[in-house]
């Protein structure tokens, strides 16, 4: 009933299920590890009450966001021992020393300073809490960068030879971690995780003022969100315009795809704005497109040629009909952040950034695109990559376990069904904690804030010590007031 075909597309679809699931968590986690460290720097620089209150609100978000990335990522690991065995020992020689590097350096790193950061605010002095707050930002981008090598390492494969046994063995480390594509990939994902946590808090910012247009966390979340769309938009697209002229360089038939190229052009590319690929034809149907865009684009020559997929052998073929489309979803995503970025740029002259109603419900429909967008990004960069796991040397079909179908699909549809329940469950109080508006605290409220953390202990008869009141968690809930005196950090 099944072959091995079948269970060779299982797992990739099991790991696209849950490496999708995962990468929406440090997509986010990434950007917002940077945007507290920022908060906290505001906050210890002018004093302003408000940037704490930004802090505590994103830190339980953050905390939230950050366990379940790294839920997944473990889950998400194991399926190189278990559905693509062949490739772990074929390329583990190279890859495995790049996943342990960002386990000892990353991992390492922001387990270790990711407790001073939550719980360590009024343990620690401020600046120690700071410079852990710090770490953590850092430890994400180290994270990004362990994996994002390994990834490039795997699209344009350097530094390494094939031994008797057909395993790749490095031989110049330098060339494994900064492979020709790397540099680029790296720029444009991290340059996706800032924007991704920048529409996000615009978002919430959004909702919360077209409810309370005068909600001060809500107006400096805002007016943060929308400077950074505002700059890092049109740089991710000179990114991704650069990747993509690199890409054309190191794997021109993912370019091919991603334009609908099936067919050469001597005299000029046209750039295909829409149209219905057909694998089988080899060709795109109904096209719309721009005579010799492609070509200005990628050549910046109008009148350069491009060459086809029917200069590949078939078999070498990405699928093009998800690689043009994920493409496109991709970049039509990227223009509507830069309309985003450019039309609150126009409100903010104005002196309108936090009274228009249009720019706030636009900034909140947006709100979901970052994670859309470096989905699609993913699914480009590895359906594009098909059918080879490393780019050129290793077919997907030789990297897969020998296992049978039905035992493959029985694990898939357990990681959906435990997925949908864990993480969608995480991901609802994750919005009910964005649905509920940031306050700025006043001196009694901040004073009330502290007891919350001692009532368990005198719900028991014992009555804390005054010093205790120092250790009080950070976003705890307004409880009694207390006679204790305010904290150094409170004053």
């Amino acid at each position: 009933m099944f072959d091995q075909a079948d269970a060779v597309l299982l797992a990739r679809i099991q790991f696209a299920f849950t490496v999708s699931f995962h990468f929406i968590f440090p997509a986010f986690s990434i950007g917002l590890a940077s945007y507290l460290a920022v908060l906290e720097a505001l906050w210890l620089k002018t004093g302003r009450t408000v940037y704490l209150t930004l802090f505590k609100y994103w830190l339980k978000i953050f905390a939230l966001a950050f366990g379940m990335g790294v839920v997944s990522g473990i889950v998400m690991s194991y399926q190189f021992g278990t559905n693509w065995s062949v490739f772990s020992d074929k390329a583990g020689p190279v890859i495995g020393p790049l996943m342990a590097y960002e386990v000892m350096t990353a991992f390492f790193l922001e387990a270790g300073f990711l407790g001073v950061m939550l719980f360590g605010m009024n343990r620690v002095g401020r600046g120690l809490h700071f410079a852990a707050t710090l770490m953590v930002a850092i430890g994400t981008f180290i994270s990004a960068f362990w994996i994002l090598s390994a990834n490039s390492w795997m699209q344009t494969p350097a530094g390494f030879s094939i031994n008797e046994v057909g395993q790749f063995v490095p031989e110049s480390w330098l060339e494994i971690i900064f492979n020709p594509s790397f540099p680029y990939r790296l720029a444009h994902t991290v340059l996706a995780a800032y924007l991704t946590t920048a529409l996000v808090v615009g978002a919430v910012g959004a909702w919360h003022l077209l409810r309370d247009r005068r909600n001060e966390a809500a107006r400096v979340m805002f007016s943060m969100a929308t400077g950074l769309v505002m700059v890092a938009a049109p740089i991710q697209i000179f990114a991704g315009d650069m990747h993509g002229l690199n890409t054309l360089e190191h794997q021109p038939a993912k370019v091919m795809a991603m334009e609908g190229h099936f067919e050469s052009h001597p005299d000029g590319a046209p750039l295909i704005l829409f149209g219905i690929p057909d694998q089988e034809a080899g060709e795109v149907r109904h096209q719309i497109a721009i005579p010799k865009a492609s070509s200005l684009i990628l050549k910046h020559d109008p009148d350069a040629p491009l060459d086809g997929l029917e200069t590949l052998p078939r078999e070498d073929w990405p699928y093009v009909p998800i690689v043009f489309w994920s493409f496109r979803i991709m970049v039509g995503l990227g223009f509507l952040m830069l309309a985003l970025g450019g039309f609150a740029l126009v409100q903010r002259l104005r002196g309108r950034l936090h009274s228009s109603r249009a720019l706030h419900r636009f900034a909140l429909a947006m709100g979901p695109s970052g994670f859309v967008a470096v989905i699609a990004g993913w699914v480009t960069t590895e359906v594009g990559r098909q059918p080879f796991t490393v780019y050129g040397l290793l077919r997907t079909a030789q990297s897969a376990s020998p296992l049978e179908a039905p035992a493959v699909a029985t694990s898939l549809l357990i990681f959906i069904l435990v997925y949908f329940i864990v993480f969608g469950s995480g991901t609802l109080y994750i919005l009910k904690l964005m649905h509920k508006a940031p306050q700025t605290a006043t001196p009694d409220q901040t004073r009330d804030d502290e007891t919350e953390e001692h009532q368990p202990v005198r719900a028991a008869g014992i009555t804390p010590a005054p010093a205790v009141h120092a250790g009080r968690a950070i976003g705890s809930r307004h409880g009694p007031g207390t006679h204790a005196s305010p904290t150094r950090e409170e004053r």
